[in-house]
């Protein structure tokens, strides 16, 4: 089984594909933002060049998402998901939980206890939904955004 890597410099290229295949539940990034992104992450990692990846935010990250923002204004400490991709390929082999268990060791060491994150409601996503949800994800709250053309859930888990 594959190991979380740090996102660097090659690994850009591949993961900017892999996250615009997957938009329409992420958004649609370009590279001079994602690169920005993974400057910014508490946490960025990836599992081989291209089959998974997943960046986090903490509550002190300079970052203008609503998603994120949305959890700022109610807790205090936190990381925030923003966003986990996994190649059609590789899908089925553990990469996403592998990404979330190397995050939870990550974000306990740096003496965090709450991991956050939002799922889509509309545009739906019940394969993200169910697979939270496993891993012990509660919704906390939802919200219309990007002037209600998409809908999300608020999740929250305690380390």
């Amino acid at each position: 089984m594959s190991t979380p890597a740090p996102v660097d410099e090659p690994a850009l290229a591949p993961l900017l594909e892999l996250n615009n295949r997957n938009a329409a539940e992420l958004s649609w990034l370009d590279a001079p933002r994602l690169a920005e992104l993974v400057r910014r992450a508490f946490h960025a990692r990836r599992i081989g060049t291209v089959d998974a990846f997943l960046l986090a935010f903490d509550q002190d990250a300079d970052y203008d998402s609503t998603n994120f923002l949305w959890f700022r204004e109610r807790y205090p400490r936190f990381v925030y998901v923003d966003r986990i991709a996994v190649d059609a390929s590789a899908r089925g082999r553990g990469l996403a939980r592998l990404l979330y268990d190397d995050l939870f060791v990550t974000a306990r060491a740096a003496g965090h206890s709450l991991i956050t994150c939002e799922i889509n409601v509309d545009p739906p996503n019940p394969g993200s939904e169910a697979f939270h949800a496993a891993l012990g994800f509660r919704q906390v709250g939802s919200a219309a955004i990007h002037g209600g053309t998409k809908r999300v859930r608020y999740y929250e888990r305690t380390l």
